[in-house]
């Protein structure tokens, strides 16, 4: 598999500095601080990019579990929720909650939950 790159750039301070960051590609790029970050601010942070890896991540190994069952989805759409608490002296990312809608015709919901249990454990 080849590798993926990202870089980020942090200026100043932790509360009164800014950061930048920018993926490879150049699709994804965006500016994070403290305040968006650990407060209500304005602009990215690294969880919610965490966030849409671990969704997208998991809408494709879903559907590539439902599609060698036989059952291919017409759709699948993954919402995370990354969760970080205030742990001793930093902070940790706690929960990453993941809530999954999939259309999917002609799959009962027990082999669904199979399928599904696959993709979460075959998902980095």
């Amino acid at each position: 598999m080849p590798n993926r790159k990202a870089s980020a750039v942090w200026e100043g301070g932790l509360k009164g500095g800014t950061g930048t960051f920018r993926a490879m590609s150049g699709n994804i790029s965006g500016n994070y601080s403290f305040s968006s970050r650990f407060e209500e601010g304005a602009g990215s942070n690294p969880e919610e990019l965490l966030a849409a890896a671990h969704a997208a991540c998991f809408s494709m190994a879903l559907s590539a579990q439902l599609e060698g069952n036989g059952t291919p989805p017409t759709r699948v759409e993954t919402n995370a929720v990354c969760t970080v608490e205030k742990v001793d002296a930093g902070s940790k990312i706690t929960t990453m909650h993941l809530t999954t809608r999939p259309a999917v015709p002609n799959i009962d919901d027990a082999k669904f939950q199979q399928v599904a249990n696959a993709a979460l454990e075959g998902c980095p």
